[in-house]
């Protein structure tokens, strides 16, 4: 018996798709030259801005970039940024002031930054019992820099009252 010669079980068909986009060559990236200025740039406006922001409100949001008229900010929390959309008239005003077109803001809600986490790390101590660990881990370890390194985290047990006495 002949089988029929629209058969479900046939080859599959794989469907076309888009086309991957590879990597740019180097020179056809943007200059560092241009990064950098933008970077500057946005540096700038970031301090113009957060400037006119009341201080503690400052501190919490940092400007991010300005995407199709509106300046994007980053907030470390979403009360920061509740009180950050509150004060919208008063960033926008500023932003024309210098400039700046934009109509409105846009805040995205982000960590926060790892300056702020190196902030409240230096206000840590170490324990007693790590430095004792990190002074036994360095005896055991050939590198002598690493070795230099392990020592003089756990000389700061010493330097610092830590929080548990």
């Amino acid at each position: 018996m002949e089988k029929p010669a629209s058969s479900t079980h046939g080859p599959a068909r794989r469907v076309a798709r888009p086309p991957r986009h590879a990597p740019q060559a180097l020179v056809e990236c943007t200059s560092f030259a241009q990064l950098a200025q933008r970077a500057h740039t946005l540096e700038a406006l970031d301090r113009a801005l957060r400037q006119t922001l009341p201080q503690p409100l400052r501190d919490q949001v940092r400007f991010a970039d300005v995407r199709h008229e509106r300046l994007v900010f980053l907030a470390n929390s979403p009360a920061w940024a509740s009180r950050l959309r509150l004060a919208q008239g008063q960033i926008l005003a500023c932003a024309r002031a210098i400039g700046v077109a934009a109509g409105a803001i846009k805040v995205k809600v982000v960590a926060p930054s790892a300056t702020v986490t190196a902030t409240a790390a230096a206000g840590m101590s170490i324990s007693a019992a790590a430095a004792a660990h990190l002074r036994a881990a360095a005896g055991g370890l050939q590198d002598p820099e690493l070795r230099a390194m392990f020592l003089t985290l756990a000389a700061q047990a010493d330097q610092r009252p830590s929080r548990g006495s």
